[in-house]
């Protein structure tokens, strides 16, 4: 009984509609299942899988494990479908591993940025830069635009969740106890490090796409830099006015950077240069680039453990002002042991769920509708808008999949839009959504809320800036 109901039922209910489509598709071509129940149940389960994303914050379920088992519910569903047509059973399999491919290199990419910046931290790179601030005893209207200009120029090389969190830092140690700043601070270093992030190739997992797909050279991207800054910088000019004017007292802190802090972020400049050198003149992905800096912050780590160990048994140690607690400790393993592990395979889930709506027909059916119904400029824009709601790295794989026929300057449209579009709202972008747990009860959704018409002035801003300084790319 129980062989009949898999054997038999279960392909007949999903495939009830699609055997009339399946009559009519051409041999290696794929069916058209956006009608069938298969096609149905995969949007079901993927609208499913992202509420429980978006709803992270509350449940506590790690925004990973859902699209993980929405991307193998799909794929499973849609082999399925496929092995009732043996000359079409090899064509999931062909693309599972096409998207596998995809998610690998920029896994890869993301693994190694992700290292370096663990390894900076773990030298006491940002904790000597925070100190700094702390202790400077500036004004908040001067705290809230360094904090803001320091975001919006470290998360192009950062990623814009660790410099957030970084800025955060200092405007909770400074302003502690006036809510009011602290609100308004937490802001202005979201809609800065998500702008920030936009210009540049390694400021946002989106960016990295991009560029990785081939739509945007690694230097166009600085064609942005105008069109990113306006969207910081009319929100931040605006918002200064209700910024506190007081003067708070300075916090006595000083954190020295541990030894080899300075090379370690030398290697990450090299790093990005290799990554860069590989993808534009050896025509070779970016990621090779990567993983061979990878190689030299290892060897770099190693140096720093046998250095040390020498000078401890010779008795340099202390002389020279380091011990072995602060420099043998280093290892490249930590680094990667605490990269953002539910990012990265949370990425995996998209990848896979977004792949699969896009082999069964949906992308094709919304790329139809926004690109060639709306016109390219007005879906971009609604992207952007829809990242302030979605996680802008579904969305942007989404028309990356679609590949619509747009000019350069609608590819750098998309890619501004994408980046900077989560910052309308509090949850639109990680940033957002880390420093409301790190400034409970100041920084809220409703407080980032109250904003969000200054930021839609700086969202409209940014890409009216964009038609007129990049006009000749349209």
């Amino acid at each position: 009984m129980l062989r009949f109901l898999v054997r038999g039922l279960l392909p007949a209910l999903l495939l009830l509609p699609a055997s009339a489509l399946a009559e009519q598709a051409e041999t290696l071509s794929r069916l058209d299942l956006t009608r069938s129940s298969t096609g149905y149940a995969a949007l079901v389960i993927f609208v499913i899988a992202y509420l429980l994303v978006m709803a992270e914050e509350f449940t506590h379920l790690r925004k990973s494990k859902p699209v993980i088992i929405a991307a193998g519910l799909i794929w499973g569903m849609i082999a399925w479908t496929y092995h009732a047509y043996p000359e079409l059973v090899t064509l999931p399999e062909h693309a599972v591993r096409e998207n596998l491919l995809e998610y690998a290199e920029l896994m890869l990419f993301l693994l190694v940025a992700m290292t370096y910046i663990n390894s900076m931290e773990e030298r006491q790179v940002f904790e000597a830069l925070r100190a700094r601030l702390v202790s400077s005893g500036l004004g908040l209207r001067a705290l809230f635009w360094i904090t803001g200009l320091l975001a919006f120029f470290i998360s192009p090389v950062a990623d814009n969740l660790t410099t957030a969190l970084l800025m955060c830092a200092v405007v909770l140690a400074v302003g502690a106890g006036n809510p009011k700043f602290v609100a308004l601070a937490c802001i202005n270093i979201v809609v800065a490090a998500n702008a920030g992030g936009a210009f540049s190739p390694f400021g946002d997992i989106t960016t990295l796409m991009v560029w990785q797909a081939g739509q945007v050279q690694f230097w166009q991207f600085f064609d942005l830099f105008v069109p990113s800054a306006l969207n910081f910088l009319i929100p931040a000019a605006i918002m200064h006015f209700s910024v506190p004017d007081e003067q708070p007292r300075a916090v006595e802190e000083t954190i020295s950077m541990r030894r080899g802090a300075k090379r370690i972020i030398a290697l990450f400049l090299v790093t990005i240069g290799l990554a860069v050198s590989f993808h534009n003149y050896l025509h070779l992905p970016p990621v090779i680039g990567m993983l061979t800096g990878l190689g030299l912050l290892k060897l770099f780590g190693y140096y720093l453990k046998i250095s040390c160990q020498r000078r401890i048994q010779l008795g340099l140690a202390s002389a020279e002002g380091f011990s072995a607690g602060d420099i043998v400790p280093f290892d490249v393993f930590r680094g990667v042991a605490r990269a953002e592990w539910d990012t990265l395979l949370f990425f995996y889930g998209v990848v896979l769920c977004v792949g699969g709506l896009g082999f069964i027909g949906y992308l094709g059916m919304a790329s139809e509708v926004m690109y060639n119904q709306w016109g390219a400029t007005a879906a971009n824009i609604a992207v952007g808008i829809l990242s302030s709601i979605v996680d802008n790295i579904p969305v942007m794989f989404a028309v990356l999949s679609m590949e619509p026929e747009m000019s350069h300057g609608q590819w750098l449209l998309v890619t501004l839009t994408a980046g900077v579009g989560g910052s309308l709202l509090s949850i639109g972008s990680a940033a957002g959504v880390a420093l409301m747990g790190q400034a409970r009860g100041s920084y809220t959704f409703f407080s980032h809320l109250k904003w969000a018409p200054v930021i839609a002035l700086g969202y409209a801003g940014s890409i009216y800036a964009h038609f007129l300084i990049n006009s000749d790319m349209f």
